[in-house]
């Protein structure tokens, strides 16, 4: 795990993936890379195109529609070269080392499964180029890349800002105190004033679990306050971080099983959907 890898395009939310990765890079100080994936299933590569057309078409037909492929994928191509190369630009004008550039062809989770060893922090923007539906709020593959990722991910809003201030969700479970070893070991937000909120029944059981957790972030060298708060978790966290004017939250993402999301749904598809802030996911 060595990398911060930023999922770049031609979206507008580009720059501002750009700039978070870039501040994460220098906290982390570690090198950061750039990847722009073309969608193999937009820009299929040349092949064989018999199976998608009547027998009775014509060769003339068939050699035109691969050479349209082939040029659309060409194309395709050199416009990501240039998005690269843009966002490299920024990076670079922002005072940052010259990052590595990567374009691969193929989907998106396949590539990130393919690099994930090398992955210390996945930097990706709430929306994409392809999030051009009405009331589409976040990317198509948003949530698939989260899911299949054993890596941090860092959701990025449309406007950078560096953080100064962080949100902790937690819930007592093993995957919350996971999270909290996590920043514990990581000097992603090391110096940063931490409000640990827990949204669960005010008795001594949650106390104890808030508090526990709240003193190893004391050990680790952060400034930490304590919430524990009733209501519905999505809305409570919001408004405490609204209210509070925290500049990022971080929580655990997809704890439960997809069947179990299908009968409750799922805290952090509603999360990812109504925060506006950068949104730190601790797989």
């Amino acid at each position: 795990m060595t990398n911060i890898i930023a999922c770049i395009d031609g979206s507008a939310s580009a720059s501002s993936v750009c700039d978070y990765a870039a501040w994460a890079s220098q906290q982390l100080q570690a090198p950061l890379v750039l990847l722009h994936v073309l969608d193999r299933a937009l820009y299929p590569q040349s092949g064989d195109l018999s199976g998608n057309i009547g027998l009775d078409s014509r060769e003339q037909l068939l050699e035109e529609l691969a050479q349209l492929d082939e040029k659309r994928a060409r194309l395709a191509r050199e416009q990501g070269e240039l998005v690269l190369q843009a966002a490299c630009q920024r990076v670079q004008d922002a005072g940052y080392a010259r990052p590595q550039m990567l374009q691969r062809h193929g989907s998106l989770v396949d590539t990130l499964m393919e690099h994930e060893a090398e992955i210390r922090l996945l930097v990706i923007g709430k929306r994409g180029e392809d999030s051009t539906r009405p009331g589409q709020v976040i990317g198509s593959q948003l949530e698939s890349a989260i899911r299949s990722m054993r890596r941090p991910v860092l959701v990025t809003p449309a406007t950078f800002c560096i953080p100064r201030s962080v949100l902790l969700a937690f819930d007592g479970s093993a995957t919350a105190d996971k999270g909290i070893d996590m920043l514990c070991a990581s000097p992603l937000l090391r110096g940063l004033p931490v409000h640990l909120v827990m949204v669960a029944a005010d008795n001594d059981k949650h106390q104890q679990q808030l508090s526990a957790a709240a003193e190893r972030l004391r050990t680790a060298g952060y400034v930490t306050q304590t919430a524990l708060l009733s209501g519905e978790v999505v809305d409570s966290l919001l408004a405490y971080q609204q209210t509070h004017q925290l500049d990022l939250l971080a929580m655990g993402a997809y704890g439960h099983s997809r069947i179990r999301e299908f009968f409750i749904g799922s805290t952090t598809t509603t999360m990812l959907r109504l925060c506006t802030t950068p949104l730190l996911m601790l797989r």
